[in-house]
């Protein structure tokens, strides 16, 4: 999805391929800034390099930049480990508004100065301080163009260019970060309604994604980090060793593991509870109103996904399938490389992944 405040930093039609700027992504989060390139060749993509930077505690948090300093001087690192001068960059999902509505036309220009009529209906932000974009998703009954959309503030648009831009790092195109993980996570043709669920260290998000198309998102305060200090708290160990033990363990039941067990239980299953809420909310009203399908199954993400026994666990709460993710499911055939990224690390890496495809998959849309 291309963002209208993004569309000054692409040209009008493709360029040679030998100027075509490399498929990057760089993710900026509360726990620090990923980045990946990705490159092309004979039997498809692969990964090229990624690289950390881990931000200090409240640097970046909410979806907001507090600590400018540290954010630039993580951007900056991960930037020149992967070998980035160019990237796609993302905006919070906390921070942005999904929105569904009508719009006359039949080009997306057309459809753009529609919504910009009511977009106060829309996003709870004054107008000349919205960002938006939207992208086509039918026909609707009277003839009109069904189309879905997210808003940002326009000063979260302008505090992340103006980071990248301090970091040395030109931004090609901004995008909300639940449409990059779909495209990352999702086989190219699969436009299932799916669950969306992004473990990562002290939030957890969700989005319901129809046709590739994030239609529902939120952020819950609860994060795996949650789960490593209740480890702490309950074996009395470091942080480092809290977390190999929680690696090691996951929730799964084990002779002599009930105290451990439900500590754990303690607080995943407030993950567990936010997410059932939401999902549930979602399915009574697609079998009520049939505007749209109800979830099929879930797929798991961020670097705490891989926790042993989670999704079985979900499983059992959400009623739909629920697996881990493989966030390289859209490059070459595992038969013919090898990723440098260990498949539990490649979890967190997801938004990354999807931001360095959007050029692959939708070239100088």
């Amino acid at each position: 999805m291309t963002f209208v405040f993004g569309e000054r930093f692409r040209a009008n039609f493709a360029p040679p391929a030998y100027i075509a700027l490399p498929l990057s992504g760089i993710d900026l989060s509360t726990s620090g800034v990923k980045a990946v390139r990705l490159s092309q060749g004979t039997e498809g993509l692969t990964l090229a390099s990624y690289a950390e930077a881990r931000l200090p505690s409240g640097a970046f948090t909410d979806g907001e930049i507090i600590d400018r300093n540290a954010v630039v001087e993580a951007i900056a690192a991960a930037a020149k480990t992967s070998g980035i001068s160019a990237a796609n960059a993302a905006l919070p999902e906390s921070k942005s508004y999904l929105f569904e509505t009508t719009a006359l036309g039949t080009k997306k220009a057309e459809w753009c100065i529609s919504v910009e009529q009511h977009i106060d209906e829309l996003v709870p932000l004054p107008p000349p301080e919205t960002s938006f974009d939207i992208i086509g998703m039918g026909q609707g009954k009277n003839g009109e163009t069904l189309v879905a959309g997210i808003g940002f503030a326009r000063r979260i648009v302008d505090d992340t260019l103006s980071a990248f831009d301090q970091a040395g790092v030109r931004v090609q195109a901004l995008e909300g970060e639940t449409f990059t993980m779909a495209r990352a996570l999702l086989p190219t043709g699969d436009e299932s309604t799916t669950l969306i669920i992004d473990v990562g260290k002290t939030t957890t998000k969700m989005a319901i994604v129809a046709k590739r198309v994030p239609l529902f998102a939120t952020t819950i305060g609860i994060g795996g980090h949650a789960l490593t200090l209740a480890v702490q708290k309950h074996f009395g160990v470091t942080e480092a060793e809290a977390r190999k033990v929680k690696a090691d363990r996951g929730i799964v039941p084990a002779p002599g593991n009930e105290d451990y067990l439900a500590a754990m239980l303690s607080t995943v299953s407030a993950i567990r509870d936010e997410i059932s809420m939401r999902l549930n909310y979602w399915q009574e009203r697609a079998l009520l109103t049939k505007a749209h399908e109800p979830v099929s199954h879930a797929i798991l993400a961020g670097g705490n996904a891989s926790v042993r026994g989670f999704p079985e666990y979900l499983e059992g709460a959400l009623r739909v399938p629920v697996a881990a993710g493989d966030v390289f499911t859209n490059l070459a055939s595992r038969d013919t490389w090898i990723p440098s990224l260990d498949y539990t690390e490649s979890l967190a890496y997801a938004t990354a992944i999807g931001l360095a495809l959007r050029d692959y998959t939708h070239p100088y849309a």
